[in-house]
């Protein structure tokens, strides 16, 4: 739509600049650096021409002109198998009002990330080039609109996962890293499982008439294209269709990560590098929450709609026990990974209430929470560089000591709580009262209402403990953060604030794709593939 290719630039600029990489010496290590920020600053810059250019008004049904800055070819194409037929995948990019803001979300926080990333001592070429091949995995996964190139860049992501966190980690960060990829690998079987399933039950009719089987989204989101006698077809209602949901479920869910999938994340947050720690709760967590908007909602309507009181229910789950836990903890970054868990439930409850005003708020969250942690695991980096611990009971009287990272402290926390005029107040009202509009899940809401007092008890908590009181003596020479720290904390400030203050810069990007969504689940009419059950 632009006249070249942006949006594969803004996927596969960081893959140019790991080859770059590659090719440096390790002794070069601030040019390593250096181009890692400059790659991942271009990104920013790409992000921001995108929207500019971006039509807020452009959606309608899933068809190719409900998306905006499409690229499409034919990838792979493979014929001559009698029972497969015409094996079609195609290289499909483009984004919509849901991927609009996690593409930005994810540029801005490999950017931040990779600014933070600017106190790395060993290993740099590996790590930096693994950092940059996680960017493109993590960029791929909000681009692309053909189910086996989604599932290529949802891999993509794993591997330079694992190693960022099994190399450059904590004490345990063998076990961190293992319990990572196990797990993300187990619902990577149910996605990829599934993903098989519908590619043999739907076609798509090419130009001359021919029809193939496909892995085009737009295509397994319309019925119309699915033969009478696949698998997962709706035209052929059966419990595997159900069964196919709760798989492709299940393996988002662990990404978000929705109890009972969670245990893996503290324990990655924990033992990450804090670099590693911002792009797993900037980006990562809303991968999951990204894949059953994109996947499962306009693919199962029926099904997403049989189901919204459990999604519901495991929302309330993530938010109440989240929060318990996380006042339980004394370690200051346990605390922030577990207040992830819970506050990841709020986008839970807004996508399971199928209002408009519900997924607005539940995409609202994914971007604000994106920020916000990220600032927070910032934070904990800061202050265990200076003192090489995280127990909240190690500290006291910082506030006297670090005036200006105490500042900071301060916004990131009451962001977190839901402060009016802070970008998370706004993301979370709209989810309540997109949720207590629903009568079957008003009474889920109200408890879940609850998180935002447990909430405020532990971070306030938290702030009382490291920050006021009496400073401890043992922290006398700690120094204030530096300009470095502070090109970190000073961007993410901003949209904060910017946000709580004028959120619509961000909800008019998604409002209509939004409509476009929850119009097309209530309307959208198959036979319930539960129906026998």
């Amino acid at each position: 739509m632009m006249g070249f290719p942006i949006l594969t630039l803004i996927t596969f600029l960081p893959v140019l600049g790991m080859i770059i990489i590659l090719f440096l010496k390790k002794e070069q290590g601030n040019t390593i650096k250096y181009t890692t920020l400059a790659i991942t600053a271009i990104q920013v810059v790409l992000a921001i021409i995108l929207l500019t250019n971006y039509n807020y008004s452009a959606a309608g049904v899933y068809e190719e002109r409900s998306f905006q800055f499409i690229e499409k070819f034919r990838w792979i194409e493979i014929g001559g198998i009698s029972w497969l037929g015409t094996v079609k995948i195609d290289y499909f990019l483009g984004v919509d009002g849901l991927s609009m803001p996690m593409v930005l979300l994810t540029a801005l926080i490999s950017f931040i990330a990779a600014i933070s990333s600017l106190n790395i001592n060993h290993s740099l070429k590996g790590y930096f080039a693994l950092f940059l091949l996680l960017d493109t995995g993590m960029m791929g996964v909000f681009v692309a609109l053909d189910f086996f190139l989604f599932y290529i860049f949802w891999e993509l992501m794993l591997l330079p996962m694992y190693f960022l966190i099994g190399i450059w980690g904590g004490p345990r960060k063998e076990y961190a890293a293992i319990k990572f990829f196990i797990y993300t690998l187990f619902g990577s079987i149910f996605i990829l499982l599934v993903m098989i399933g519908l590619y043999f039950s739907a076609t798509e009719t090419l130009a001359d008439g021919t029809k193939v089987f496909t892995f085009d989204l737009l295509q397994l989101m319309n019925s119309g294209n699915y033969t009478a006698d696949g698998i997962l077809s709706p035209l052929n209602p059966n419990n595997l269709r159900f069964v196919a949901y709760l798989a492709l479920f299940v393996g988002f869910a662990i990404k978000i990560p929705m109890f009972p999938f969670h245990t893996w994340l503290p324990d990655a947050h924990v033992e990450a590098p804090t670099p590693i720690s911002v792009i797993l709760a900037g980006v990562l967590l809303k991968m999951g929450t990204y894949g059953i908007l994109r996947i499962s909602y306009p693919i199962f309507p029926d099904i997403t709609r049989d189901l919204m009181w459990w999604i519901a229910i495991f929302g309330m789950v993530n938010i109440i026990y989240g929060a318990f836990v996380a006042l339980a903890q004394k370690d200051f970054k346990k605390l922030i990974a577990y207040s992830s868990v819970s506050h990841m439930g709020y986008v839970l409850l807004g996508m399971a209430s199928l209002t408009s005003t519900g997924v607005n708020g539940a995409i609202f969250q994914m971007f604000n929470h994106g920020t916000i942690t990220a600032m927070l695991f910032l934070i904990v980096g800061v202050v265990y560089d200076r003192a090489h611990t995280r127990g909240l009971d190690d500290f006291g009287g910082l506030a006297l000591q670090m005036p200006a990272y105490t500042g900071f402290v301060t916004v990131a926390f009451f962001a977190t709580i839901g402060l009016p005029s802070m970008s998370g107040f706004i993301s979370e009202a709209l989810v309540f009262v997109g949720a207590f509009g629903v009568d079957s899940i008003r009474v889920i809401t109200m408890i879940s209402a609850l998180g935002i007092l447990l909430g405020a008890g532990y971070m306030l908590w938290t702030l009382q403990r490291i920050f006021f009181g009496p400073l401890n003596q043992k922290w006398a020479t700690l120094k204030d953060i530096d300009s470095r720290e502070y090109a970190m904390f000073i961007p993410l400030t901003i949209i904060i604030i910017f946000l709580g203050v004028y959120p619509s810069a961000m909800l008019d990007i998604m409002n209509t794709s939004v409509n476009t969504l929850v119009n097309f689940l209530h309307n959208n009419f198959t036979v319930s593939s539960i129906s026998g059950l």
